[in-house]
């Protein structure tokens, strides 16, 4: 299934659709409420339960479009299931909001784990979409370590401190483009560690 051929749009759609339509459906319902089983539940809680049905269509299309999901898109998705579910069954959103902090502080810590061991398992699952040395992929591996546990320290202050409409447009935005801007602060890093596309090691 890895071998198809597939419009270069539908993979990053299939990723980022879902969490672009939580952010319109929140945008649309979040100053209304439903009673549903006797029980009233605030907008943002349907969109939660909405969006778990839809990260999981989007997930199994993702993974029939490639022929495979990466262990952090399978994380992911069971901690939305167990998160989002959290706040449903209990009508009360913080669970939601603490998803990406237990996200961010478990890979942080599988990372930390690695490190501890002299292993970078960042490479092990990365190697072959950047070619590092061996000392390369330490030196990235440790910064985003320490990257994610800067990510779930600033989600608890945000989620705890600010409205919940912030909060929406920091997990939208804030942390899509906090990713992005990381990487893109390792290009000295991707030029001294980087090999030659030829070289196999």
């Amino acid at each position: 299934m890895a071998d198809k051929t597939y419009p270069k749009w539908a993979k990053p759609a299939l990723e980022f659709g879902p969490i672009l339509a939580f952010f319109v459906a929140y945008l649309l319902l979040k100053d209304r409420s439903f009673e549903i089983g006797g029980t009233e539940y605030e907008g943002f809680i349907v969109v939660t339960a909405g969006f778990i049905p839809v990260f999981l269509i989007s997930m199994a299309a993702l993974w029939r479009l490639t022929g495979h999901l990466s262990r952090m898109q399978a994380v992911t998705a069971v901690l939305i299931v167990v998160f989002g579910g959290l706040s449903v069954w209990f009508n009360d959103p913080r669970f939601f909001k603490m998803k990406p902090t237990m996200i961010y502080l478990l890979f942080g810590g599988v990372l930390g784990i690695g490190l501890m061991r002299g292993q970078s398992w960042l490479q092990v699952v990365m190697d072959g979409m950047m070619p590092l040395t061996d000392r390369g992929w330490m030196l990235l591996t440790r910064r985003l370590m320490l990257f994610f546990f800067g990510l779930a320290i600033l989600n608890e202050a945000i989620w705890r401190t600010q409205t919940e409409e912030i909060w929406v447009y920091f997990k939208t935005f804030g942390l899509t483009a906090a990713i992005f801007v990381f990487f893109i602060t390792q290009g000295r890093l991707f030029k001294d560690h980087g090999l030659p596309e030829d070289d196999e090691g």
